[in-house]
């Protein structure tokens, strides 16, 4: 425990795309750049609907996307119909989602770290807003003491009933887990029911933060 802290940190809560996998620009520019498709054009669609995601009534299609009161196909038509490809031809809208996320290769050393926190006794927990896409879940098998998928319980991050539910999950009060995510507004929902937050901008730095907190030795 630090010295700074009063309550010892006994979960480890974990985002999945752009923690788990590199960043979400990154493996989206590989799909952009293999199917050609205009990346100013998807960067100002996908900025309107993130913002309208976090900051609007719900009822865009990346908040019924990870909710689940969108369905997947649907989301991914109402993409492919905004986007073209650098010589204006249309891009394909079935597998859309699959495409996307052939680039979310899993970042091995965030893995490591996970395994070392779990092993040291400290229980650790995925709290992910699903994208429709296929996880790879053989990879969480003996890592995890709890999934949550936003889709599946029909609430999203940064809304305060996905991390109770993660809480319930674990057993644990707020101030007893960590929270780490790689979109700002989800940590900071996160701290405002008292986790604590680590916002993920690499492996490093999120080993650092862990460190601090005598997560990791």
């Amino acid at each position: 425990m630090s010295a700074e802290r009063s309550v010892a940190i006994k979960a480890v809560i974990t985002d999945w795309g752009g923690v788990l996998t590199p960043p979400l620009t990154e493996a989206v520019g590989v799909w952009l750049a293999a199917e050609g498709i205009d990346a100013e054009r998807y960067a100002d669609v996908m900025g309107a609907w993130v913002t309208g995601a976090y900051d609007g009534a719900g009822t865009n299609p990346i908040h019924g996307l990870e909710d689940g009161t969108l369905p997947a196909a649907e989301f991914e038509r109402l993409l492919a119909a905004e986007l073209r490809t650098t010589g204006g031809g249309p891009v394909a809208a079935t597998g859309l989602i699959a495409r996307m996320f052939g680039a979310f290769t899993p970042v091995r050393p965030m893995y490591d770290v996970l395994r070392t926190v779990r092993a040291a006794g400290v229980r650790t927990a995925l709290l992910s807003n699903s994208w429709g896409n296929e996880y790879p879940r053989d990879l969480w098998a003996g890592l995890f003491d709890a999934v949550v998928i936003s889709c599946e319980i029909g609430c999203r991050k940064p809304d305060a009933r996905i991390f109770r539910h993660a809480l319930d999950l674990l057993g644990l009060d707020a101030a007893e887990c960590v929270l780490i995510d790689d979109m700002e507004h989800n940590v900071r929902a996160a701290e405002a029911l008292g986790l604590v937050g680590v916002h993920h901008t690499g492996a490093d730095t999120t080993v650092a933060e862990l460190r601090a907190l005598t997560v990791l030795p």
